[in-house]
């Protein structure tokens, strides 16, 4: 049985393709083996549950490792600290009875007492007992305890949960004050970062906090895959259905729309496999495997709905300041510097909507981009739009044997504007011009292409749109009028970009307050390439 691409829950080598993550795997084992405890959070559908498992194989040679996961645990077994110890006793035991630990009979000794102490039911039974049994399991052991605990975000907010980690950051400084046995390390998983959680360690009236978890070993591996990890699961690919795909190419491309980000990456390569290559527009997977067949993958994932998507427009739903600052960032071009101190910086980041790309705060990939850009065009609101609509009256029209007509995209585009918002101020252009002229695209590529903006340009004089249209790019410089000697410049970046996408044809759309102004289009050349230059 061959094996395929997944998206949902673990991924297993023998079953699945999948890139190569041994580069993360040895940066962990570090961690293990200098007896760190760390959290390994990142967003949803980031592979952390595969990452754990394939790090469960990579560390067991050297130590005894107990991976548990609280999605086994069910609201009940958090309801006071009996019902937990108990519980979290028998799943301990059970995980490691079939832990591969030799069965000595020092270590059996201690088993059958925890054993015992489960099958009694004692209502006494507390976080106290149930650590003395772990040190005495750890201290027999015969190689060292790695415990992993994946899907923590349920019991996050529970009260026994936190002084279940407070009693490992107690065992955890006694290790290292009078040599006490007990885990060699602690791995916690999951999107919250647990470090953020607080806990009362003083009389409510002196209102001091502290986390149970600081302890904790600052976790700075990015858990993406790079574009060279996406080659080698395609290679695996090629080597079992000879595509004669351009591995090389087609990896940096799909790493180029996701950022290196797991499900994304796993969901381009499935649609293009088991669906695209067996459509009507791309006959096998010879014709699937290439440059439209992938852009056909990311229009389809985009405009899909699926439980990645569902979760990010809930936290949106839940968090409206986290909405805001996405508006801003995409609309509004402004700059924000990434602050790790900020509550809704650090919100957006934990859900994976924002990385922190030179100090600033970026979108993380072109898909969640499309994606948001997509949401924020769709209220009602814009939607009985004028610009909107003439773009619905006026699509037909640019569609010219299969390619766009840009030219007179801008030039329609520059006459609706002129007519609706010719009299608007600075301040409006600057928070809706861009908006506005995505809002007039959108319709017109819709189905068909893609868009998105060049993070490296986005800012408050300057944005690059980046239009995919079967296959074909198109690149169309938004920008600020903010004097001559400015806009030369500007010209001078669209070459240079051209140069970098290797094309010889670009345009700009220049929003002018200047009263003298020229509105209207016109054509340029410089250093032998064309720029059509749209102003209003």
């Amino acid at each position: 049985m061959r094996k395929k691409f997944n998206t949902t829950g673990l991924c297993m080598p023998e079953k699945h393709y999948m890139a190569d993550i041994s580069e993360h795997l040895h940066k962990i084992k570090e961690y293990v083996s200098e007896g760190n405890y760390f959290s390994i959070y990142c967003a949803r559908q980031y592979g952390k549950t595969t990452t754990l498992h394939a790090l469960s194989r990579h560390l067991e040679k050297e130590y005894l490792v107990i991976s548990l996961d609280f999605q086994a645990l069910g609201n009940a077994s958090f309801q006071n600290e009996n019902i937990f110890s108990l519980t979290f006793a028998e799943y301990f035991f059970r995980e490691l009875q079939l832990a591969d630990c030799g069965n000595p009979p020092q270590l059996k000794a201690q088993c059958d007492l925890l054993n015992s102490a489960i099958q009694s039911k004692d209502d006494k039974f507390v976080l106290f007992q149930l650590f003395g049994h772990l040190t005495a399991i750890c201290r027999t052991a015969p190689r060292p305890i790695v415990l992993m605990i994946d899907e923590i975000d349920g019991a996050s907010n529970n009260q026994v949960f936190l002084d279940f980690l407070a009693q490992l950051r107690y065992y955890y400084l006694e290790r290292e004050k009078r040599n006490m046995p007990t885990f060699h390390s602690v791995i916690l998983a999951g999107v919250y970062d647990i470090r953020r959680l607080k806990m009362k360690l003083r009389p409510e009236s002196e209102h001091r906090f502290n986390s149970p978890w600081n302890i904790a070993a600052d976790f700075n591996i990015d858990m993406s895959l790079s574009a060279e990890g996406i080659g080698q699961m395609l290679t695996d690919y090629e080597k079992d259905y000879h595509t004669g795909m351009n591995v090389q190419a087609i990896a940096r491309l799909i790493y180029d729309y996701t950022s290196g980000y797991p499900f994304l990456i796993s969901r381009i390569c499935k649609l293009v496999d088991e669906e695209i290559s067996l459509g009507r527009e791309f006959e096998g997977k010879t014709a699937a495997w290439t440059k439209d067949g992938v852009l056909l993958a990311v229009r389809m994932l985009i405009a899909e709905r699926n439980s990645l998507f569902e979760s990010l427009t809930e936290k949106l739903d839940n968090y409206p300041e986290l909405e805001r600052i996405l508006h801003t960032l995409l609309f509004v071009g402004k700059e924000v510097p990434y602050n790790a101190d900020s509550e809704v910086i650090s919100l957006a980041s934990m859900f994976g909507f924002v990385k922190n790309r030179d100090g600033n705060v970026a979108i993380s990939n072109r898909i969640f981009e499309t994606r948001l850009y997509n949401r924020f065009l769709s209220v009602e609101d814009l939607q009985e739009n004028d610009i909107y609509k003439a773009s619905l009256w006026d699509r037909n029209q640019f569609i010219v044997g299969g390619h766009l007509d840009m030219r007179l995209i801008l030039k329609r585009f520059v006459q609706h504007f002129t007519d609706v918002y010719g009299d608007s101020d600075e301040k409006f252009v600057e928070e809706s011009g861009r908006k506005l002229f995505l809002l007039y695209l959108r319709p017109i590529i819709n189905g068909s292409g893609n868009y998105y903006i060049e993070s490296r340009t986005r800012n408050m004089g300057r944005t690059d749109v980046i239009v995919d249209y079967r296959g074909e790019q198109y690149l169309i410089e938004l920008k600020i009028w903010r004097g001559k000697e400015y806009h030369n410049r500007g010209e001078q970046q669209i070459i240079g970009y051209l140069n970098d996408y290797h094309k010889n044809k670009g345009y700009m759309l220049s929003f002018c307050f200047n009263k003298k102004k020229q509105v209207g289009i016109q054509e340029i050349v410089i250093d032998g390439k064309t720029v059509i230059e749209a102003i209003v």
